[in-house]
């Protein structure tokens, strides 16, 4: 008799994977396996409402406009990078630097200089309203409240990125999954760029990896 107990998932795309940049991806497939292979600084619930990600406790002023997210400690990238406040201030700026051309940075909006800092206007990237205060602490700015804010957070186009990884790469950044870094419950492995073929396979950098049952 077969046995029908294999913790091994299988799923079809049916369109070519495109890339695993975050500041790059645009189509539903890629932002899937981000979402299995990344995180935010906020997840969600089966029912869609924002729960503790990566920062395990947030607040926001009264008016809505400065929120403070407070991250877990001793976070790390599936490389063993140390994963900080500072991952995530270096992949604003570079979603919303106009030489990355990211088709996704008119989503940040909203954010303090954002869309002057998109437009060219402003060439400071350090302006942004994201500062990290220290390793796990991180203050967002707004320009007006953003009742989207919090849902937001747990889109792939707002997550981490690892400048010490990606810095070297350039234009290579996620066009295999070799030329990628992980912060979420698994890693995508065997993707080339171009083959059919790849995994996901659990994450052990992953600050809950004891929560993933599944083998790959």
């Amino acid at each position: 008799k077969k046995s029908t107990t294999s913790n091994v998932l299988n799923e079809y795309l049916p369109v070519d994977m495109t890339t695993q940049d975050l500041s790059q991806m645009t189509d539903q497939y890629a932002f899937e396996v981000a979402a299995n292979v990344q995180q935010g600084l906020l997840s969600r619930t089966s029912s869609g409402s924002p729960k503790a990600g990566l920062a395990k406790s947030w607040s926001h002023s009264k008016d809505g406009l400065t929120w403070t997210f407070h991250l877990r400690k001793g976070l790390k990238w599936s490389n063993g990078d140390p994963l900080t406040a500072s991952d995530f201030v270096y992949a604003w700026q570079r979603t919303v630097n106009p030489k990355t051309a990211s088709q996704y940075a008119y989503i940040y909006s909203g954010i303090k200089n954002a869309d002057a800092i998109n437009s060219g206007k402003n060439k400071d990237l350090s302006s942004l309203g994201i500062k990290a205060k220290n390793k796990t602490t991180l203050v967002v700015t707004l320009e007006h409240p953003m009742p989207q804010f919090q849902n937001l957070m747990a889109f792939p186009v707002f997550f981490a990125q690892d400048k010490k990884f990606e810095s070297s790469l350039g234009s290579k950044v996620g066009t295999s999954s070799s030329k990628q870094v992980y912060s979420g419950p698994y890693k995508f492995v065997g993707w080339n760029g171009s083959n059919k073929k790849f995994k996901l396979v659990p994450n052990k950098n992953y600050w809950d990896a004891k929560a993933v049952k599944n083998k790959g």
